[in-house]
């Protein structure tokens, strides 16, 4: 089922069970003012003094207490196939998603949202957590980063690509998760980076995540 649940015109917060501050929260509402909860999300979110405008999920990790407050907000989806991220994030049309507390503590819930940005191509969502700003990369994409900053790849398939503007050039590399990876990798020059598959996850330090809205087209778009 993908039926849209939230729609914005501006970027939605979706916050998820795993740890987030209340800084992180208040970094990500500056970049996405509308907050929805993905299940347990909402505890955390409650917990912080700010209350979501959807909590969608299979609703077996809010709290009771929760749940009563945030009655008529609460969005069931039932099927087990896939995770509270997933079902979360096809459920909301919005320019683009910020997520936060996806990068808990179990790798496996990890690994799962992970999969589902490769899963949801089409849904522009950029995950952040205390070090990071995590998204897949559009087929095409330009950079503008300070040099010398941290520049990750970590292909979720097998992908091809070039680069423009990076220490240690793409051209010419096969890419796939059990052999050739690009771990910490350095911008030397405005970077190009173009794919042949929707499969490369990029990671940049968590203060570049202007940049990578800036990249994806919404320049207007400021944090706190």
């Amino acid at each position: 089922m993908n039926d849209v649940i939230v729609q914005s015109t501006s970027g939605v917060t979706l916050a998820g069970g795993g740890g987030f501050s209340l800084k992180l929260l208040a970094l990500a509402r500056g970049f996405a003012p509308r907050v929805v909860a993905a299940d347990g999300g909402a505890d955390r979110l409650l917990r912080l003094g700010v209350e979501p405008e959807a909590v969608i999920g299979d609703l077996d990790s809010i709290s009771t207490a929760a749940k009563a407050r945030l009655a008529g907000r609460l969005f069931p989806i039932r099927e087990q196939v896939t995770t509270d991220f997933d079902k979360a994030l096809r459920s909301v049309q919005a320019p683009f998603v910020l997520g936060i507390g996806f990068s808990g503590a179990r790798l496996d819930h990890g690994l799962a949202v992970l999969n589902s940005l490769v899963q949801h191509p089409g849904r522009r969502c950029l995950l952040l957590s205390g070090q990071d700003v995590v998204f897949l990369a559009p087929r095409e994409l330009a950079l503008t980063l300070p040099k010398g900053s941290r520049l990750s790849l970590f292909p979720m398939g097998e992908v091809e690509g070039t680069s423009e503007g990076m220490r240690w050039p793409l051209d010419g590399l096969q890419f796939a998760p059990g052999g050739m990876i690009g771990t910490s990798n350095q911008v030397v020059g405005p970077v190009r980076l173009r794919f042949n598959a929707d499969r490369m996850l990029v990671i940049l330090p968590r203060s570049a995540v202007a940049a990578a809205l800036d990249a994806f087209g919404f320049p207007g778009v400021r944090g706190q």
